[in-house]
């Protein structure tokens, strides 16, 4: 039922269903298939043990501050900023990051759509017994392909949609309940299998063993962005999903495991696919092309290949999902509460409009892939604003937000539930978010936009 018919707004019905669904939001393709490659392209262990630093430091700072001011307002990004800061211009962050979900769910579902043409390619066996070429040939050629890419992302749109109709706790946290434990299952089945295999040890020490010459500053910078990227900062995202956080629950201890969940799965993911990559001769630093080209060919050398590719490309197919349906919640949930429409009439409307621009997207891939703005095509151009600019500066204003124009009180009785939880942490949270956070989300912002460089 939606919000507008009961008058009241929905929560999540238990912390554990909270905490579910926003590490869902957060673990997405993200962790198993941007953090291997990013990792792989940035020397292993000595990225990993920055990354680590930062989410501690930054990340799990910033996620409470998203929280924070959901929790606050009770409303979408829009109405929590216009709530907390009447007549003042905040609440263009939150505009911004209505539009930023807009776009990633446009070409993150271009993504995600592959996941579900490479399941069917792995339960039909034509994975099996291809050598790279072919695998490369076989990607350009289904990119190209009149129908399916554009097939695979309106079911994907479609299964989003579905969930979210059916509202927070019995769409978003009961689905996030099932899908969650069900991909550290699969994720968990893949590392058993890729450690077992000879000659698994080198990729374990490309991960573990720092290799402490690979530090450089562009290393360091890549480190902090992807954690910015894997936790759904600054998308607006987490100031929604704080919004249905129950006033009972404990926002800083929310971040810490929802923070950690995600750097588990990207660092089990890490382990089942880099020892494996190894033992077989691939390279760690393939890029994209490491899941859909490179993946396929390990797989397939292994016994029962096949069951493994399968369970890889459901495993991917669980984990964009999760993160698809906290984007399309990010618009659903401002069309409800500052349209006024009801939740079923909000997720069309919103589905409809992000398939209109996703279609172009996919397009952008294949056939249009000629049409390019300043030497990126459609899909590069999103990723680029989105990843670069718009997630960058919604953080940046976040934590200036929290850090420098919020009461300070009201931040800290929000985190504390009312003074009813300790807060030995709070100081070192503040100081965090006032001055650590910003500089460092400035400097990822200027390295993203090429005007620091290295």
């Amino acid at each position: 039922m939606s919000n507008s018919a009961t008058g009241k707004r929905e929560s999540f019905g238990s912390n554990i269903g909270a905490i579910a669904a926003i590490a869902g939001s957060a673990i997405g393709l993200g962790n198993i298939w941007r953090f291997p490659y990013i990792t792989g392209e940035n020397g292993g262990g000595a990225f990993i043990l920055i990354y680590l630093i930062f989410i501690l430091l930054i990340g799990i700072p910033v996620m409470t501050s998203e929280f924070v001011i959901g929790r606050s307002a009770q409303k979408n990004p829009y109405g929590a900023f216009h709530q907390l800061a009447p007549r003042k211009p905040w609440f263009l962050i939150g505009i911004m990051g209505v539009l930023a979900a807009f776009f990633i769910l446009s070409f993150y579902t271009t993504v995600a759509g592959w996941t579900l043409e490479y399941f069917y390619q792995a339960l039909i066996g034509n994975l099996s017994g291809k050598s790279h070429d072919e695998l490369s040939s076989m990607f350009n050629d289904f990119l190209n392909h009149p129908f399916r890419p554009y097939l695979w992302f309106l079911v994907f749109m479609g299964l989003t949609a579905l969930i979210i109709i059916s509202g927070v706790k019995n769409g978003i946290e009961r689905y996030a309940k099932i899908l969650m434990p069900f991909l550290l299952v699969l994720l968990i089945i893949l590392c058993v299998r890729s450690l077992t295999l000879k000659g698994a040890g080198a990729g374990l020490r490309f991960l573990f063993q720092p290799d402490l010459t690979k530090l450089t500053p562009k290393v360091i910078l890549e480190a902090l962005g992807q954690g910015f990227f894997s936790l759904s900062i600054g998308m607006g995202t987490l100031i929604t999903y704080g919004s249905y956080i129950r006033k009972q629950d404990n926002l800083a201890s929310t971040a810490f495991y929802v923070s950690i969940s995600d750097t588990l799965i990207a660092i089990i993911a890490g382990i089942a696919i880099f020892p494996a990559v190894f033992a077989l001769g691939g390279s760690p630093s393939s890029g994209e092309g490491l899941t859909f080209i490179v993946l396929p060919g390990v797989f397939q050398r292994l016994p029962m290949g096949n069951i493994f590719a399968l369970s890889f490309f459901v495993l991917l197919a669980v984990a964009a999902l999760t993160s698809t349906i906290s984007v399309l919640e990010v618009i659903v949930a401002f069309l409800v509460e500052e349209v006024k429409m009801a939740r079923r009439k909000a997720t069309i409307v919103a589905s409809s409009a992000v398939s209109i621009l996703g279609l172009i997207t996919v397009a952008s891939m294949g056939k249009l892939g000629s049409f390019t703005i300043l030497g990126k095509n459609i899909f590069g151009v999103l990723e680029y604003l989105t990843s670069n600019i718009m997630l960058p500066l919604g953080g940046l204003f976040i934590v200036l937000f929290i850090g420098w124009f919020h009461d300070k009180n009201l931040t800290k009785l929000e985190m504390t539930n009312n003074g009813q939880i300790r807060s030995r942490y709070f100081p070192v949270y503040f100081f965090l978010v006032r001055y650590i956070a910003p500089i460092a989300i400035t400097l990822v912002f200027l390295y993203s936009l090429g005007i620091l460089k290295f």
